[in-house]
């Protein structure tokens, strides 16, 4: 099947947008769409879309503009959490347990992770972190590949700095149990919830490296959110839907309070929400009464 739709100007997509109903100032209609695509924003106008490809009555620019900076603010928002999280569990915490117990370059051993990394998966590991390392332009690698030729590789405190997050995700994944519930203790998590957030995190951290959005998307990649019976505080006032943003901010809210207690990130969180209160929450997945649960409300033990 060929795809029939033809490439329109801006001039012609506002013509489009304006003849089914959208309400908006054709000028100023044209200069949005020339820089922020008409695709791009099809998903913010999407929920007020007919059957027949018509808006329904008060879809305006305004309207739709609002949603969109909305969720550029919860991006920066977000990203900024994850960049926390990532730092303090992943490149520190994990880093430094694993080299105090097997040594700067122990990683470069299979037998310091799970028997079912050996071989392939190993290697490959390693051959990021050397491609990295080769690519790297950081005076701190150059100096040490210059003064310490005869090693492996480099610490695993510096390898850690250039790695991407996918491979210290890999990392984690494969470390020997004992170790993996040692470093999800610390954050008052069983392994296996340390791990699906951490891979839930990676998918939120690529959305927003490209700009993609969040507000009303069913996630692809879902958190385990923790059990009733040893989490309570996570079932109230509703157990978060882990397809929505909601249990992304509160797994990041956790965390936080956990490696960044005095973090003013709540607050933030909050005071986006009452800037932009015409924007549905119910999209993000947010129960009734979500501000009356412990988990944003109380000290996290």
């Amino acid at each position: 099947m060929n795809y029939p739709k033809p490439a329109l100007s801006f001039e012609q997509q506002a013509d489009q947008l304006l003849s089914r109903g959208f309400e908006a100032d054709r000028a100023r209609l044209i200069e949005t769409l020339s820089r922020v695509s008409y695709y791009r924003l099809t998903a913010y106008w999407y929920p007020f879309k007919r059957a027949n490809d018509t808006f329904a009555p008060g879809t305006s620019l305004e309207k739709i503009w609002r949603r969109y900076t909305f969720d550029r603010q919860l991006r920066l928002l977000v990203m900024d959490a994850v960049e926390r999280v990532e730092i303090a569990v992943l490149r520190t915490l994990m880093v430094e347990q694993h080299a105090r117990k097997y040594g700067p370059f122990g990683y470069r051993d299979e037998k310091s992770f799970r028997p079912e990394f050996a071989g392939n998966d190993h290697r490959r590991m390693l051959e990021d972190i050397d491609h990295e390392t080769s690519r790297s332009r950081e005076p701190f690698v150059s100096h040490f590949l210059a003064k310490y030729t005869s090693e492996p590789g480099l610490p695993l405190w510096m390898a850690a700095e250039i790695a991407s997050y996918g491979t210290l995700f890999t990392f984690y994944r494969f470390l020997n149990l004992p170790e993996q519930k040692q470093l999800a203790s610390q954050l008052g998590l069983p392994a296996s919830v340390l791990q699906s957030w951490l891979f839930n995190l990676n998918y939120i951290r690529n959305l927003c490296a490209h700009h993609s959005r969040l507000w009303n998307r069913e996630l692809a990649i879902r958190p385990f959110v923790p059990d009733a019976k040893n989490s309570p505080e996570w079932h109230q006032p509703a157990t978060p839907d882990n397809r929505r943003m909601f249990a992304v901010l509160t797994l990041l809210r956790w965390l936080l309070q956990k490696i960044a207690p005095s973090s003013h990130w709540p607050d933030r969180v909050r005071a986006l929400l009452k800037t932009y209160p015409d924007v549905p929450l119910n999209l993000m997945g947010f129960p009734a009464g979500w501000e009356t649960s412990p988990v944003w409300t109380e000290k996290i033990k």
